[in-house]
């Protein structure tokens, strides 16, 4: 595990070198090792695939650097800890995107065959980004893994479930996009109107089932 410094008030930790469950499981254990025992003046922190922003207040914590070398070793102890398996969330899906057709015939598939690799799979969230509550997923069957489009569209509407390279997401807010839509849902993942801690449905750490919707 290292860290640098990320701006005057925050710092950066790398915990792992690329995604597999290892750095998965390490996400997990260091950010719920920072819910249960936060130091002193964190404003937040930010998981991504293998790594780990950490923002600190300045009139708490002015010296982030010193926060660092006090933190750093409580972190890696926490690493060892046995966490119980996140809970599933599932989410209902209708596989009818733009691109099924297309993603298909680029697998040699049938579009049936996509959306049963992608339902079969319990995903593992690795981290929030791009738009508000939207989810990068992992482990993606690698028969799907698909490139993204050359040109993104402008708009690509809340509630798409899509492939870019080996990851799925869902869009949680309308916003140009180019990754592959395969299929809708009508499970909302960003709603500002909820209390802060349920704004966003899904949170890095948890894992999500794809429930295929019955055709109508």
């Amino acid at each position: 595990m290292r860290w640098i410094h990320y701006g005057p008030n925050a710092i950066l930790i790398h915990f792992a070198e690329r995604v597999n469950d290892e750095a998965f499981q390490r996400g997990r254990a260091l950010a719920t090792a920072l819910e249960r025992h936060p130091p002193p003046g964190l404003v937040e922190f930010v998981p991504a695939f293998t790594s780990l922003l950490l923002e600190f207040d300045p009139r708490i914590m002015p010296d982030v650097e010193a926060s660092a070398v006090e933190l750093i070793p409580k972190l890696k102890t926490a690493l060892t800890a046995s966490l119980p398996p996140a809970p599933i969330k599932e989410i209902p899906v209708r596989y009818d995107g733009e691109d099924l057709d297309r993603v298909a015939t680029l697998h040699n598939l049938t579009t049936r065959e996509v959306a049963e690799l992608h339902a079969t799979v319990i995903y593992k969230v690795y981290m929030l980004g791009f738009a508000p509550g939207f989810p990068y997923l992992g482990d993606l069957n690698p028969r799907l893994h698909t490139p993204r489009l050359a040109t993104p569209r402008t708009r690509v509407r809340a509630g798409s479930v899509a492939i870019g390279g080996e990851h799925t997401g869902i869009y949680s807010v309308d916003t140009p996009g180019g990754w592959n839509i395969i299929g809708h849902t009508t499970t909302k993942l960003f709603d500002p109107t909820r209390r802060e801690s349920v704004i966003f449905f899904l949170q890095a750490g948890d894992r999500v089932k794809f429930v295929p919707a019955k055709p109508r």
